[in-house]
């Protein structure tokens, strides 16, 4: 994950760039810069790699000011070098940015055409040059940043420094965090509390679509309508900077909303927006020679597995066998020569999961780990990791764990597609497309979140509550049910719905929820039929589809929850924030530890 820092200080404001960006490195990065003001004229100091090369830089050739604006990268448009590295800048305006800016190439193309030239192969050259190009039309920095927010598609964090205007940093946010510091007569920005820590414990926490102007002494924050509007400043302790919960009462409901982020930030890694192509990490084995594929989890990374089989097999078409892990090395599978293992784990340090992937190393396997934490045991035991780069998550139900695990399979599934020839490049740019797509949408589906806690109500009075999907919503009707039972202890169980027939349908009453997951696929008008069996026998259906599959049946829903239209292969991704919300405001409303639910830890170290 890119990491942020902008200060207006009262001396020299290179040390404190970097220690914010030293305490922003376990976000992960590859290359690394700041920006400064020097009589006016933006100096930047960008280096490839760790930190301690930025250091070297700046000892080499120190830089001056007392504003300045400072970042680290994770590479995701072009390839981590120094010209790439942020900020990036232009005579006029220095941009840092954390996120994807979608339609940068059309951008691109616009601008080319005005007679601007790009150096870089990023998508963040594309808003310091636009800012730029109304810089030079006559609009002041406010009017140029606003213009410029209003043309731009995807989830993003960006703030900016202007020549010429030594008291003055614009920061914006669109699915990516971004909090501003108050000092004494200094203010300061940052991805999180924690770079802000050492700087100040007073903090705003900038809302979705919220943009601010920032000077010594004033903030003025604007709402994604361009009107003024007030947000808190909040007291933050410096050494708890790293599990703060921002403006949000739970961990779980932070989490939550940082998915479109975090989404962004891992597919950004395993993805060129640019070739639409998926590039994983170097591997000591042809991804080719792959003839099967083995994935093992527990809990909600095992749904995510099953989600992964129905990717792999469709798509890729290799035969894919999924086990929980805390069953795998009892069953004593046969594992043929040639086959992956993969094995997912937010923490990285699961037992039974760690137990599955020395069996399936004893048998040969080519082992594949997605974790959350590329220094734990499962991880340094693996041929190759895949990151999940979704931060700190403390809330013990998973969430956007979960979610940049189903990312990091759907494009491994591309990935393994391609290789294998099943797909063709133009369906592997057809399908990039899409996951390029994601962060977005997913901020969308949060804009639902009071209707969610409107429904939760009803589905908080529940003895029991059933689950629903076919397909790859199958798996989330299994994690649907999970999360209900995890934080809010409502009992809940989830059904292939074409399996209702066989059994669970003998539950249904008017008492007795019913939550249907509908992706518009081909498979929906299957789903609609069960609907219409439920319906009949009383149940009350709270129906997920997008806004067309919700109006096939109009007020004979229950409740309908509209997420945006997709393609089948990304929604899962999509489906899943839903039912998480459902699950929290449930939980909330029974007035549960949403955090830390009875008997459950966060990382299950013992079998």
């Amino acid at each position: 994950m890119c990491g942020i820092i902008g200060i207006i200080a009262k001396e020299a404001v290179v040390p404190g760039l970097i220690e914010g960006l030293r305490r922003l490195e376990y976000r992960g990065y590859d290359s690394a810069g700041i920006a400064t003001l020097v009589e006016g004229h933006i100096e930047c100091r960008r280096a490839e790699g760790k930190l301690v090369n930025l250091a070297g830089r700046l000892d080499r050739e120190p830089v001056q000011g007392m504003i300045g604006i400072g970042h680290t990268r994770w590479a995701t448009h072009g390839l981590p070098s120094e010209a790439n590295a942020h900020p990036i800048a232009t005579e006029r305006v220095a941009v840092v940015h954390n996120g994807i800016i979608e339609n940068f190439q059309a951008l691109r193309r616009e601008l080319e055409g005005l007679g601007h030239i790009f150096r870089t192969d990023t998508d963040t050259e594309a808003v310091a040059i636009l800012a730029t190009h109304l810089l030079e039309q006559g609009l002041v920095p406010r009017e140029a940043v606003s213009r410029t927010l209003a043309r731009l598609e995807g989830a993003f964090a960006l703030v900016f420094l202007f020549a010429g205007e030594p008291d003055l940093l614009i920061g914006a946010r669109r699915g990516s965090p971004l909090a501003i510091g108050y000092g004494d007569g200094e203010m300061f920005l940052g991805s999180d509390a924690l770079a802000l820590a050492p700087l100040t414990r007073r903090i705003t926490y900038l809302e979705e679509g919220d943009w601010a102007v920032v000077s010594s002494c004033q903030v003025t924050i604007f709402d994604a309508a361009n009107s003024q509007v007030e947000r808190p400043v909040r007291q933050t302790a410096a050494s708890g900077a790293l599990i703060g919960r921002g403006n949000y009462r739970h961990f779980m409901l932070k989490e939550i909303f940082e998915q479109p982020a975090v989404i962004g930030d891992t597919l950004n890694a395993l993805i060129n927006p640019t070739t639409r192509t998926v590039h994983l990490p170097e591997m000591p084995f042809a991804l080719g020679e792959i003839d099967r594929v083995t994935l093992s989890a527990c809990g909600t990374a095992y749904h995510a597995c099953v989600v992964a089989k129905y990717w792999l097999e469709q798509i890729a078409g290799i035969f894919v066998e999924t086990d929980i892990a805390s069953e795998f090395r009892y069953r004593a599978p046969p594992m043929s020569n040639g086959g992956a293992a993969i094995f997912v784990s937010q923490s990285g340090e699961t037992a039974d999961t760690l137990a599955a992937l020395r069996y399936a190393r004893a048998r040969r396997q080519k082992i594949i780990a997605i974790v959350n934490q590329p220094e734990s045991s499962i991880a340094r035991e693996a041929d190759v990791v895949l990151p999940t780069l979704a931060g700190p998550e403390i809330g013990v139900a998973s969430t956007k764990a979960f979610t940049t695990q189903l990312a990091v399979l759907a494009a491994f599934s591309v990935a393994l597609a391609r290789a294998r020839g099943a797909i063709g490049q133009a369906r592997e740019a057809e399908l990039a497309r899409v996951m390029t797509e994601i962060p977005s949408r997913a901020s969308e589906v949060l804009n639902h979140d009071e209707r969610i806690r409107e429904i939760a109500i009803e589905i908080a009075e529940a003895r029991d509550v059933l689950y629903l999907g076919r397909g790859s919503a199958f798996p989330l009707a299994l994690e649907g049910a999970l999360k209900l039972k995890e934080i809010s202890y409502i009992h809940a169980e989830g059904y292939a719905a074409g399996e209702m027939k066989h059994g669970p349908i003998a539950l249904i009453d008017e008492s007795v929820p019913v939550i249907v997951l509908a992706p518009h696929d081909d498979l929906f008008d299957k789903t609609l039929s069960n609907v219409e069996e439920v319906m009949a026998r009383g149940g009350r259906v709270v129906m997920i589809s997008d806004a067309a599959g919700v109006a096939r049946l109009a007020d004979r829903l229950a409740f309908g929850i509209a997420v945006p239209s997709c393609d089948p292969f990304v929604a899962p991704l999509l489906y899943a924030i839903p039912i998480q919300l459902l699950a929290y405001h449930a939980a909330v409303l029974k007035g549960t530890d949403v955090d830390q639910p009875r008997n459950l830890a966060k990382s299950v170290t013992v079998e």
